[in-house]
């Protein structure tokens, strides 16, 4: 079957002649055709701008939430499975906090400390040439006393004095530690003996306010650099 293309050109082109004037009721079939195919078109286009867009956009919105929420339920449902372990493994932390807040003095008992430190150095038989407690440096939640000593005699000693130092029922570091000959042969132990307290009242109560205050210093000084 031959189809004369330029011919069925031709008589397409003439069905497009003469539109101007006419109802699209009585145009030709291709003419109307194209029509309704422009019309869908921008109703199409019309729709999803206006309409699906919004629907789309939603829809892809609500679909990442069910996915938030189906990772927040598996991680819920995971601490519901373990939250009998996860009790034990509080309390247990609370037990260890109790041991360690137990090793602390508090400010009354630190003289009691410094002289179980004095007493354990003499009971060894060391001889003090300096024992000179320090300033207290105040930390966030506990006070740290450091204290110079001085002390001399034998090697073995000097090791069970450091050996009562970490033995003590409450917290005694040494640090910088500095070993000397001395001209008899005996030695001397240069070090900082440091030890730590709980914060009393007073200075918790003074920690705070002094929180607050720079806490409000810091937002007047921001207000004022936006002013």
């Amino acid at each position: 079957m031959n189809i004369d293309l330029k011919q069925w050109g031709a008589d397409l082109a003439v069905q497009f002649e003469g539109l101007q004037g006419r109802h699209p009721g009585l145009w030709p079939l291709a003419p109307r055709l194209l029509c309704a195919a422009g019309v869908m078109a921008a109703v199409l286009g019309l729709g999803y701008f206006f309409y699906w867009s919004g629907q789309f956009e939603e829809q892809e919105t609500l679909a990442q939430q069910e996915v938030k929420l189906r990772e927040d339920y598996k991680g819920k449902m995971a601490q519901a499975i373990n939250l009998d372990a996860l009790e034990a493994q509080q309390q247990q932390v609370n037990r260890y906090v109790e041991r360690l807040e137990k090793q602390l003095p508090s400010k009354a008992e630190m003289a009691a400390l410094l002289s179980d430190i004095n007493q354990a150095g003499l009971g060894r038989g060391l001889q003090f040439e300096l024992f000179k407690p320090g300033q207290v440096v105040v930390k966030d939640y506990y006070a740290e006393l450091p204290i110079d000593i001085k002390v001399s005699g034998s090697y073995h000693d000097i090791g069970e004095f450091a050996a009562d130092m970490a033995k003590m029922p409450r917290i005694v570091t040494l640090n910088n530690l500095s070993l000397t000959t001395g001209k008899d042969g005996g030695l001397s132990l240069d070090a900082v003996a440091k030890t730590f307290r709980y914060l009393d009242q007073d200075e918790l109560d003074a920690q705070s306010k002094a929180r607050k205050a720079a806490k409000k210093k810091g937002a007047a000084g921001a207000n004022g650099g936006q002013a």
